[in-house]
Formats: structure tokens, sequence, C-alpha cells
């Protein structure tokens, strides 16, 4: 028992085209291509950031700008 030769995957298409039929064998292969779709728009939109996320950053140096500016006036409050 080796490994299976053309004639063996041919037959085996055959039957499972008999059993299930042309058109829901279609609609299967049409279902799993747009789910793999949309899994990779899915991907690439989760690997940019988005205008939001960009807006919703505050600036860090205003922060550190203010508190050095106390530190230098002596404002100990």
């Amino acid at each position: 028992m080796g490994s299976l030769s053309i004639w063996h995957w041919l037959i085996v298409l055959l039957i499972v085209a008999l059993v299930f039929g042309t058109k829901k064998l279609r609609n299967i292969g049409s279902d799993l291509g747009g789910a793999v779709k949309g899994f990779k728009e899915g991907m690439r939109d989760a690997d940019a950031p988005s205008d939001a996320q960009k807006r919703e950053l505050p600036e860090s140096n205003t922060v550190d700008v203010d508190a050095k500016e106390k530190a230098r006036s002596g404002d100990s409050r």
C-alpha cells in the first residue's frame, strides 16, 4: 500500500461529485474562497492602525514640558 495514484484521486473525485452534486460543490468552493478573502482583509486591516487610533494617542511631549517648567519655576504643589 504505497501512495495513491492519479487514478485513485479521480475515482474519489467522481464519487464525491456524484454524492454531493456539482452545484453544491461549487457553492462550498465559493464560500471557502470568500472566507479566505475576508480573513486576509481582516489581517491586513489589523496590521494598519486606523485614523481614529492615530488621533486617540496623546502627545507625551506636553506633559513632560509642563513638568519640566514646573520644576524650573519651583512650583511644589
